[in-house]
């Protein structure tokens, strides 16, 4: 029953099944292959049967009549085990494509103890017994909520009782049936034989019902899964209504580990031509959640019998071998398929139909489907680590990133001819330099840029990678015709290019008398260069690629330091990318948040790692007002800081940004050269309110990155910009900044982000720390807007001795304090400089 991509095409495989809710007789294999045979994947079977059912309320009539009498010492009924009578299912070959259905008449929320204890003994028995069987799949109903006046208050027991069923055994997934959005009609008692209908009077609070909320058993089940501590294996089967809650709740539950979607006759409505059909707004629902890494399984309920078996009004058609299902896209027979079953299995025949229309992949999706999407990759060590071939190959295959600079570099030349400015050789021509080269693509990039411009440029390629180095080497001597100078040193130690050099000599290693080692300490002359006084120049144009997921995460600060104020032309000196700002906003990412959780233990610092990750099953806490309720919300993405080098090319180009503080340092001061390691310049803090709409939960910080190359030419991650800046890029997927607990935010309330960026001049770390808080007042739709927010203030970097004070701006209205989160430190973790 898993539900994999197809390599063809591309598109996702539906695993659907069918639940008839008054089934009763045992799935046999004649009746599996017939649904198999109608390309249904799966089948539900109830546990027990009504024997079972009229055992137990037998039990609860006689349990509460004697205790009217007052007969009874021990008021809770003992259910006894089951019997041959109780349950119809065994362990056989049709069990791995079954679902078990346990008993719906049970209710776990009641607020009688007794009905609570028997429904508990009801599901330990079922559970046990599937388990034996061999079913790897429950589903139970979610919890009743209101009962009187009383609305969610047996949520917890509930939890409780979920708590104990999912420590019976290590191997059943159970799954909570909730509706999608809350109704009080949802709560009626029209499950014949409900329990429920046991709960005496004095428990119940006589009252009127609560309203319908778009988020109320998202809450029931937020409730549930912390007391289960995020267990592995309690998923949420959810069911479709006819009439979509608003876009802030499906995106909520799009967050959720969803095993199945659960769609009956009433969510369909009939066409033009009386068949059934989904309305635009659940067909695109369903896409979007058939993304997912693990796309959900679709169970249709009560739509008709199978096909073909006993009771059936109609006779299965012959099927075409050949059509399945079991890739996204059918045969050419398909559309007879669909036409011959469209009469007897009209639901699953618009489901199938579904699969096959569903809406091509992004390059982005398609590069990310399988392993990375929502996969947690710890960061990289760019500087202290040597990199292996195949991480420089998956940056390398991303052609946008690519042509972008290429872009960048051939206008930079020519604007630079077309200025008429001067340039740092004693030859004339423009001097360019790719620091970080790695196997070479800026450095081919940049000799097509000259190409194409026209331009003579003297190229030099600075890489400290022994290993890269070799590669270079080959590619100078077979694909640059030996145009580029070879440096192998780390940047940070290149005294910059040689004026004066031997003939035919373009290579110069870290031996050199103005290349220093990693540490400083100065190199025996090359035999070469001896007798022959050397001097170096300036750089024109400065090439690099040392951003990281969140801008500056891999020390690009660090590492250009040292060129942009001693290497690069004073005047006219150009960096590309020249400034890069990062970005966050709060997210809700409870599938992030549990997998951490089970690193933890034998990861002691893994809920302080920023991770790079491709963020999917996520939700936005923090969104602007939506135009219209069932369409997507713009999340509130906020600048954080932001670094620059060289010449600000960008200042003659629109670049605007709406989400851009105005108080952050965009022009730090040069480092101290009497101070040894010193990096305090580098240091930045930056305090952000979110406003959060709508109540949830939040796990972590999604952080973003933009760059300016040159211009009005920019890459950028940012969810609001990326399509229109630098779509289908993949070199970077988004950095997650966890919080040890997850912190609960209710409706009309706002987030506010303490982050700082620390160094003690051997490493680079993170320090963020979250605060949640009662708003007075709703937020006006003005303040929304990412960075417009009177209360966001950036703290600037600290003085060396001074104690700056972080604070936000008076506010009219004192907000509450709910809560804050524990302060996450990527500091054992950081990047090592």
């Amino acid at each position: 029953m898993d539900s994999t991509s197809s390599s063809a095409e591309n598109l996702p495989v539906y695993c659907v099944g069918q639940h008839e809710s008054k089934r009763q007789l045992p799935i046999l294999p004649p009746t599996l292959r017939k649904a198999l045979d109608c390309t249904y994947n799966m089948l539900t079977t109830p546990i027990t049967t009504p024997l079972f059912h009229s055992r137990v309320l037998a039990l609860l009539s006689t349990q509460f009549s004697e205790l009217k009498d007052g007969h009874l010492e021990d008021p809770d009924p003992v259910v006894s085990s089951l019997s041959s009578t109780d349950t119809a299912i065994t362990p056989n070959d049709t069990i791995s494509q079954l679902v078990g259905i346990l008993s719906s008449w049970v209710d776990l929320s009641s607020p009688d103890p007794i009905v609570y204890n028997t429904s508990r003994q009801v599901l330990e028995l079922e559970i046990s017994y599937a388990a034996f069987c061999g079913l790897g799949n429950v589903v139970l109903p979610g919890p009743k909520l209101q009962y009187g006046s009383s609305h969610g208050e047996g949520v917890v027991q509930y939890a409780y009782a979920i708590q104990e069923l999912l420590a019976l055994n290590n191997y059943t997934q159970i799954l909570i049936h909730l509706p999608m959005m809350y109704h009080p009609d949802q709560d009626g008692d029209d499950v014949e034989g409900s329990l429920s209908l046991f709960t005496r009077q004095e428990y119940v609070e006589e009252g009127g019902r609560s309203k319908h909320d778009f988020l109320g058993t998202w809450d029931a089940w937020h409730v549930i899964r912390t007391l289960c501590k995020y267990n592995a294996r309690l998923f949420v089967a959810l069911s479709i209504p006819r009439h979509l809650p608003a876009f802030h709740a499906q995106t909520r539950w799009h967050s959720e580990p969803l095993r199945l979607l659960s769609l009956t006759a009433q969510t369909f409505a009939p066409n033009p031509k009386g068949e059934p059909s989904l309305s635009k707004y659940h067909q695109d629902l369903i896409h979007r959640y058939m993304r997912l890494r693990s796309p959900p399984w679709i169970l249709l309920c009560d739509v008709g019998p199978i096909p073909g078996v006993p009771n059936a009004e109609a006779k299965t058609p012959k099927l075409p071998k050949a059509n399945r299902f079991d890739s996204a896209k059918a045969s050419k027979d398909s559309e007879e398929f669909l036409e011959a079953f469209a009469k007897v299995a009209p639901h699953l025949a618009y489901i199938r139909n579904l699969q096959e229309k569903s809406p091509p992949q992004s390059i982005l999706e398609l590069f990310s489907a399988g392993y990375y999407q929502d996969y947690l990759q710890g960061p990289l060590q760019p500087l202290s680590d040597n990199l292996e071939s195949v991480t420089y190959e998956v940056f390398e295959k991303d052609p946008v990133k690519y042509d972008l600079y290429e872009s960048a570099i051939r206008r930079a030349l020519a604007d630079w001819v077309s200025a008429g400015k001067t340039t740092s050789s004693p030859s004339g021509t423009i001097v360019v330099a790719v620091v970080g080269a790695g196997r070479g693509p800026l450095v081919t990039r940049a000799l097509q840029a000259s190409e194409n411009a026209g331009v003579k440029i003297e190229l030099w390629a600075v890489e400290k990678n022994p290993n890269a180095f070799v590669l270079l080497q080959h590619h100078n001597e077979h694909t640059w015709s030996n145009q580029v100078h070879l440096v192998q040193s780390d940047m940070r130690s290149w005294q910059g290019p040689i004026s004066t050099q031997p003939s035919q000599q373009q290579q110069y290693h870290s031996n050199h008398p103005h290349t220093q080692s990693h540490h400083g300490s100065q190199r025996k002359s090359h035999p070469q260069h001896q007798k022959q006084a050397l001097q170096t120049h300036k750089i024109d144009i400065l090439i690099s690629e040392l951003l990281g997921s969140f801008a500056d995460n891999e020390l690009s600060p660090e590492c250009l330091d040292p060129l942009t104020h001693t290497l690069l032309n004073p005047t006219h000196g150009i960096s590309i990318p020249y400034r890069y700002t990062s970005h966050l906003t709060p997210i809700a990412a409870p599938k992030l948040h549990a997998d951490i959780a089970s690193r933890t233990p034998t990861d002691p610092k893994a809920p302080n790692t920023p991770y790079v990750v491709m963020l999917h099953a996520i939700d936005y806490l923090s969104t602007q007002p939506a135009e219209n309720p069932v369409t997507a919300a713009a999340p509130v993405v906020k600048e954080v800081w932001s670094f620059s080098h060289g010449l600000d090319t960008s200042s003659a180009f629109s670049t605007s940004s709406n989400d851009r503080n105005n108080n952050i340092t965009t022009h730090p001061p040069k480092p101290n050269p009497n101070i040894i390691g010193d990096n305090k310049h580098n240091t930045r803090a930056a305090r952000l309110t979110f406003p959060t709409p709508h109540r949830g939960c939040m796990h972590g910080l999604a952080g973003y990155f933009e760059a300016v190359l040159y211009g009005d030419i920019e890459l950028s991650t940012h969810p609001l910009h990326a399509e229109r800046k630098s779509r289908d890029m993949t070199s970077w997927f988004p950095i997650y900044f966890p919080l040890k607990t997850p912190l609960y935010t209710p409706d009309n309330s706002s987030l506010t982000v303490t982050m700082r960026r620390c160094t003690d001049g051997r490493k680079v770390w993170y320090e963020w720390v979250v605060e949640s808080f009662l708003e007075p007042s709703p937020f006006p739709q003005s303040s929304l807007s990412g960075g417009e927010l009177n209360r966001d203030s950036t703290l600037h970097r600290e003085s060396a001795g001074s104690g700056s004070v972080m604070g936000t701006k008076k506010n009219k209205k004192k907000r509450v304090r709910l809560g804050v989160s524990e302060v996450g430190s990527s500091r054992e973790s950081g990047c090592v400089m």
